[in-house]
């Protein structure tokens, strides 16, 4: 994996002015990320001379039509590199990550032979989890991996779960919930050695921090690019063999190979051209943190941006733990030590003592301040944790525009509610 080396100061300042959301005047702190991240200028730019200069279906002789699909392969290669894929065409372009999921899940559970076991954990967003689920109707078998009490997935635990009628591990690189990554790379070892497959779902932690398919050694990637700071869409990367394997749909004139057999239908070509951009967006900010200013290439920049918002992130989950110890009363749920921030990302869930999850939230919207109560598409990890329906918990999820002045405002709403 590539690792950037020095970086200058984090250019918050700059970061901030590119995102036209966070200047419009109304002291709007926004908190919840982990739903939806803001876009950048040049995201909407992109989406904008899309609709205005080429709002045509791909495939034509006419120059428009060619326009949109150099747009859609310069979006593929984009997208590419920032998962460090080894080949544009195991990208494919659709409306989010749980459609996707789906289309996996529909393609191996009419393969799944003589291996018909599925991990799957109680961590993950429910679209990691229910797509499997569903896949016990053909006769597939579920083994569930359970958190431990420090909220974290150990990969040491699958041991006892995998075996020669495993054929796939499907897991999340961070809960979209509260926030506790998982060492994926360990988990594609382990899977691997057992000769299943491993399904990753990246969608939150697609903004936290580096990517590399290569060193992950997965087999299968979903990610939302609009966490990602672009329009509403997604994708999903797998090994190209392994794409071109999946018996999925597709009408006669489609070639059956990736990225074009997993593409159903037409997309949001738009929101495509949105998230090129994104990846512009992060490859700009990669050059700023370079100290030495010789060029260097768009993946290293890209990693560079990654490993500047993973490190600066760090401090805002330090001091988002900070504030909440130091109000008293709030119940933080998975990482709460400072010290392990590094299995984090900035994402705080908690509940207020004596005060509802829902109140909790319709202060903080009444104080222009935007979290979210419920269960965050994470009902089963919220029964481990006793969160259960209707009660649930308050989600604070932070990306790297968000700043330490924001958290403390947070911290003064926090500490009203407590002495209410």
């Amino acid at each position: 994996m590539y690792h950037s080396g020095p970086m200058t100061e984090f250019p918050i300042a700059w970061i901030r002015s590119q995102f036209p959301a966070l200047n419009a005047g109304d002291d709007f702190i926004f908190f919840d990320n982990a739903a939806g991240a803001q876009a950048p200028q040049n995201v909407l730019d992109a989406v904008h001379e899309h609709l205005f200069k080429r709002n045509v279906q791909r495939g034509g002789r006419y120059r428009q039509s060619r326009e949109v699909d150099a747009a859609i392969a310069k979006a593929r290669e984009s997208v590419a590199l920032f998962l460090n894929a080894r080949q544009s065409s195991e990208i494919a372009f659709g409306m989010n990550a749980t459609s996707f999921i789906r289309i996996v899940s529909v393609a191996l559970g009419e393969t799944l032979g003589d291996r018909r076991e599925i991990v799957v954990t109680d961590l993950d967003h429910e679209a990691n989890v229910a797509t499997w689920l569903a896949l016990e109707r053909v006769g597939a078998k579920i083994r569930w991996w359970p958190i431990r009490q420090d909220g974290r997935l150990h990969p040491a635990d699958l041991d006892e779960l995998l075996g020669a009628k495993t054929r796939l591990v499907a897991c999340t690189l961070a809960s979209n919930a509260i926030g506790s990554t998982v060492d994926v790379a360990e988990v594609a070892r382990r899977a691997h050695g057992a000769g299943a497959e491993l399904f990753l779902d990246c969608v939150h932690y697609g903004p936290h921090g580096t990517i590399d398919v290569q060193a992950f050694d997965c087999d299968y990637l979903v990610c939302s690019g609009y966490k990602i700071f672009s329009p509403h869409m997604g994708f999903l990367w797998g090994k190209q063999a392994a794409l071109d394997a999946l018996p999925t749909f597709r009408e006669d004139f489609i070639p059956d190979q990736a990225p074009f057999k997993i593409e159903v239908g037409t997309y949001v070509y738009e929101n495509v051209a949105g998230m090129s951009a994104a990846i512009d967006y992060l490859e700009s900010l990669g050059r700023k943190l370079a100290t030495n200013k010789a060029p260097t290439s768009r993946r290293e920049n890209i990693v560079r941006a990654m490993e500047g918002i993973r490190a600066y992130e760090a401090k805002l989950s330090v001091e988002m733990l900070r504030v909440a110890e130091e109000v008293g009363g709030i119940e933080v749920y998975g990482v709460r030590d400072p010290a392990l921030v590094r299995h984090r990302t900035p994402t705080l869930c908690f509940n207020v003592q004596g005060v509802t999850a829902a109140a909790t939230c319709e202060h903080m919207a009444e104080k222009n301040i935007a979290v979210r109560d419920g269960n965050m598409y994470s009902p089963r990890l919220m029964v481990r944790l006793g969160l259960a329906d209707p009660r649930g918990a308050v989600r604070a999820s932070l990306v790297h525009y968000n700043t330490i002045e924001e958290i403390q405002r947070f911290g003064q709403e926090l500490r009203q509610l407590r002495s209410r």
